[in-house]
Order: C-alpha cells, then structure tokens, then sequence
C-alpha cells in the first residue's frame, strides 16, 4: 500500500487563516460582532447533539447567546492548531449559568467545560465550525450541580 503524499503547505494559506482564528477568537472575548467573521453559508454543528445552525446572522446569534444570555462566559484557549484553511482547537468554557439551557433553569452554578472546535476557512471567512464535547459537558456539569444534596448531620 502507498500513501498519497500530501501536497506542501502554502506559508501565506496558513497565516491567513491563523489571523482570521485570531481576529475571530478576540472578537468573541471581547463580545464584539461575530457575523464579519463568518461566510453567508456558514454552518455551526453541535455534534453531541446532532443540532446544526446555518447562515451568518444565525451563527452570530448563537454563539453571543450562549456566551452572554444563557451563560457569562468566555472561551479560554488552550491549543490551537492552525493549516491551510484548516484549524483545531481546545477551549474551555468558563463563566456563569444565567439562563435556561437543555432544559435546565437558570442556576447560577459555574461551569469549566473543555471542549473542542474544528474550523474550515474559505475565503478569509470562516466556513464551518464542527463542536465536539460543548453541549454535553455542559448539560453533565449543570445536571451534577441541580443534583448535589448536601447531608447536615442532624445536630
């Protein structure tokens, strides 16, 4: 068997894709306006979940709410990986429960949940953004935290 070889990244490919991620990733620290960063035909998969969004305004939207209605939080990146038009990433989702989410009522618990995000970028827009591990671990830490029972000894 013999592998394909793959071609030679282009150095200038894969810069401007690690200054789209960056200005995109500061964008959404700073709760700036996320929609620039993404085409028309833009397409978010929670994959967990099965849930797709589409379309550039509805991507947006999205990400802002769970970022700043449904929790304060903000993303903590801890590896970023970076190709040509290609990029991974591991995050950790730190911040508030402030609203419902998977059923759950606002708790105000604080949720750290690391998760994963695979990016396609077209264009100097980003293209796809492919979840793994968000909805899950937070619906894990936020059903841990609705259940915990504290026992005081009767005294």
């Amino acid at each position: 068997m013999q592998l394909a070889t793959a071609e030679p990244l282009n150095a200038n490919d894969v810069d401007r894709t690690r200054e789209v991620l960056d200005a995109y990733l500061a964008a959404l620290v700073a709760r700036a306006d996320l929609a620039r960063y993404f085409t028309d035909g833009v397409v978010l998969t929670l994959v967990e979940a099965g849930q797709e969004i589409r379309g550039r305004e509805a991507v947006a939207a999205a990400i802002a709410e769970l970022h700043q209605v449904t929790f304060d939080a903000r993303p903590e990146v801890t590896n970023l990986v970076v190709g040509e038009g290609k990029a991974g990433g591991e995050f950790v989702f730190i911040g508030t429960h402030t609203g419902e989410f998977g059923g759950i009522p606002a708790t105000s618990c604080q949720v750290r949940v690391p998760y994963t995000v695979f990016y396609d970028v077209t264009d100097g827009q980003i293209s796809t953004l492919r979840i793994l591990g968000f909805a899950s671990g937070l619906l894990a830490q936020l059903t841990a935290a609705a259940t915990t029972v504290v026992d005081i000894p009767a005294g």
